[in-house]
């Protein structure tokens, strides 16, 4: 399966939309969380907790996942197209650092 950010916003958005559709627009909770999990994320990085044999709970892929999450959530909140804004902020990026390679430049594996 190819997952996008695009297809990640837009499953969290019809996920709140059927499930808690009273949520949707509370970016303030989906900071603090945000918040939260980047501390748990902390402190399994200091604790260097890998995922072992596909068990990603209390590792620092799970607590990676959990920031991405509420990152996503955060966006919807404010109708941001990560994928575009990531686009644009890493040419202005390359232009201030003088980096040579393009996101275009990078080819998708099939």
């Amino acid at each position: 399966m190819s997952l996008t950010i695009k297809k990640m916003q837009k499953y969290l958005d019809e996920k709140y939309k059927i499930s808690k559709p009273e949520e949707i627009k509370n970016t303030e909770r989906y900071f603090l969380k945000l918040i939260e999990e980047v501390g748990e994320l902390a402190e399994v990085i200091r604790k260097n907790q890998r995922m072992v044999d596909g068990n990603i709970k209390g590792t620092i892929e799970e607590e990676l996942s959990d920031v991405l999450y509420y990152v996503l959530m955060i966006s919807n909140t404010y109708n941001i197209d990560l994928e575009k804004c990531f686009i644009l902020k890493e040419e202005l990026n390359r232009i201030r650092y003088g980096h040579k390679i393009k996101i275009d430049d990078i080819k998708e594996d099939d």
